[in-house]
């Protein structure tokens, strides 16, 4: 099948289009023929290495974080989708590839695509709208009457997140550029902040919560805006020692968390407030939580641009360069995402 792979951390090819062996079936997995994959700027964290020391990934690596597709096959254990099923998810971290013709995923991960949502619109949502909910409803428990900030209000995740905020009735704030102020307010920024202009912690104050993906300076930064008790839950670093509990790390690992947001979680006690890394976890039944809001337009995706599958390299460019509004993906045509034949498409493996 084609995909996209790197041969190693900061490999000099970079990312290259290559042949690679069709993905085998397990038990409980459905292999999905990819129709549009996500692109995210984890995919390009992933390739220089950054998460290298609690996810050893084997080479060539195929790349890709979250799709939309049908299913092809399903192994002899699952019972979740049925051959011709329509499905979007993001596979496990440990199982990621879907820029890629054909990826197998555990049934647990994936939810059936939305009626409202194109495939590229759904393989736009998965990472992002998990990483909102789980921010938001799982880590922070956010409720009605509580004050938000979301930076980077018109990325992938920022989008979606102050949709969803508003929906749990919180008041939403944001920092974006002048561009994008329109649009931020639209998906129902009550507060936008211009960051060209002006530093949000000397005007925003007595927030419940921060949900930031900028790293550790922004972090740093964010904590004055909470009130006493609040939280700053970071997805672009640092990693906190939860971390390593999560994913049952080695000492290492333990070691290198603690290091790296020492000086976050000390500011932190100091202020008496509180910062949460969140590394995001592959979650189907969320997705089917999250369908009813979808379906409402309550959410709705915001796409950037569609790249076709064949230009994987320039979609990531594009994403690198900091500029993207919502989220890029890659569609498949059909010359580039055949059919498989009917032997291939069995119901049990």
């Amino acid at each position: 099948m084609k995909a996209f792979v790197v041969d190693g951390y900061r490999s000099k090819a970079g990312v290259r289009a290559a042949e690679m062996p069709d993905p085998e079936v397990g038990d409980h997995d459905v292999l999905v023929e990819v129709r549009a994959a996500g692109v995210n700027p984890l995919d390009s964290k992933i390739a220089a290495g950054e998460f290298r020391l609690f996810l050893p990934y084997r080479f060539p690596l195929i790349l890709g974080n979250d799709l939309a597709g049908v299913v092809v096959r399903v192994g002899s254990a699952a019972t979740r989708f049925e051959v011709g099923d329509e499905v979007y998810g993001r596979p496990d971290a440990s199982r990621i590839g879907t820029f890629a013709q054909f990826i197998a995923v555990h049934e647990a991960d994936l939810a059936p695509v939305p009626g409202s949502l194109t495939m590229e619109d759904a393989a736009s949502f998965p990472l992002v709208g998990l990483t909102a909910w789980q921010a938001l409803e799982e880590r922070a428990g956010l409720t009605a009457g509580q004050k938000v900030l979301i930076h980077a209000g018109s990325g992938g995740v920022g989008t979606i997140a102050i949709q969803l905020a508003k929906h749990l009735g919180a008041t939403v704030a944001t920092t974006t550029s002048a561009a994008n102020v329109e649009l931020v307010q639209s998906l129902g920024a009550d507060v936008v902040v211009d960051y060209t202009r002006d530093d949000f912690e000397t005007v925003l104050s007595d927030y419940d919560v921060v949900l930031d993906p900028l790293g550790a300076k922004n972090v740093e930064k964010s904590l004055s805006v909470l009130k006493p008790g609040g939280v700053v839950i970071g997805i672009g670093g640092p990693p906190d020692p939860a971390l390593a509990d999560e994913v049952d790390g080695n000492a290492v690992l333990r070691l290198a968390t603690r290091l790296l947001s020492l000086r976050v979680r000390r500011k932190a006690r100091r202020l008496r407030v509180r910062y949460s890394f969140l590394f995001m976890r592959a979650a189907g039944d969320q997705l089917r939580e999250l369908t009813p809001l979808l379906d409402s337009g309550a959410i709705r995706p915001v796409v950037d641009r569609v790249f076709p599958f064949g230009s994987t390299t320039e979609a990531l460019a594009h994403v690198d360069r900091g500029r993207a509004v919502g989220k890029v993906v890659v569609a498949m045509t059909e010359a580039e995402n055949p059919t498989p034949s009917p032997h291939d498409r069995r119901s049990q493996s």
